[in-house]
């Protein structure tokens, strides 16, 4: 099993584990407000300070882990329940109208990115987390999309395929006995990247202002609250940046762990 996975999965259970534990405990509130402990450094109280408001930094983190995870879990979940099937039903009608809609439509999608589709749907709806999902999972849909077709197009062209149709088998019975389950792996790795770049969507989208509004922590909102204080509490801005930093590399590393242990042809030779 590569290394790159076993550091890669070590820094998601990290954060992952933060989220969940917040789920029932934090160390302070993170709604309320203590500004006699205002822009305070890590102590033995704070163990990472406290922000330009007096809340705890750890707690901070802590619940904005929580909505960065959910978000991209999420958007994660959209892409792949649109995207795949769609994937799917392009390889099996390959070259035909279906396949050639299919793909003009993840065209289209892939010429607005995901911030100005966040723009968009937020010019209409308002801003917060909900929006935010929606954006980011839109533009996951032609990357699963993409993804399963060419996984599966590889498929069908093998003896076991050609096999099942001569039994009769019609082309979504093939699709998801014989197709799915053997792009699975790749989906599997697509997924965790997708994780990532989700996480670190939530964040850009939060740090103009699209994303979880107050008082729902966000990483990416604490950065841009905290980008006038840099001077005065670097703190502030070092915690939540090295968070995103650290869980979309640690996802990253797990991904291309995962790519070289579920893939033979990938795999490195010791």
């Amino acid at each position: 099993m590569p290394g790159q996975l076993y550091v890669g999965a070590a820094l998601s259970v990290v954060f992952i584990a933060a989220a969940l534990l917040s789920l029932g405990w934090v160390p302070y509130s993170v709604e309320g407000m203590n500004i006699a402990e205002r822009m305070q450094g890590p102590s033995a109280a704070y163990w990472l300070g406290t922000d330009q408001f007096g809340r705890d930094m750890l707690s901070m983190l802590m619940v904005g882990a929580r909505t960065s995870i959910a978000v991209a879990i999420v958007a994660v979940g959209i892409g792949m329940a649109v995207g795949v099937p769609l994937g799917l039903l392009a390889a099996a009608n390959r070259g035909g109208l279906v396949d050639e809609i299919v793909m003009r439509g993840n065209d289209l999608v892939f010429a607005f990115p995901s911030l100005v589709i966040a723009i968009l749907i937020t010019a209409v709806f308002g801003p917060s987390a909900l929006n935010a999902i929606l954006a980011i999972g839109i533009f996951n849909i032609p990357v699963f999309a993409r993804v399963t077709r060419g996984g599966a197009l590889s498929l069908w062209t093998l003896d076991y395929v050609l096999a099942a149709r001569v039994s009769g088998k019609g082309k979504i019975r093939i699709s998801a006995e014989h197709i799915l389950p053997n792009i699975a792996n790749l989906l599997i790795v697509q997924g965790t990247i997708q994780f990532s770049l989700g996480i670190l969507a939530e964040a850009g989208l939060s740090y103009v202002g699209l994303g979880a509004q107050p008082p729902t922590p966000s990483w990416g909102r604490m950065l841009a609250e905290s980008q006038t204080l840099i001077s005065l509490a670097p703190h502030i801005a070092i915690f939540p940046g090295l968070a995103i930093v650290l869980t979309v590399l640690g996802l990253n590393l797990m991904g291309d762990g995962l790519r070289d242990l579920l893939d033979p042809r990938l795999r490195r030779v010791a």
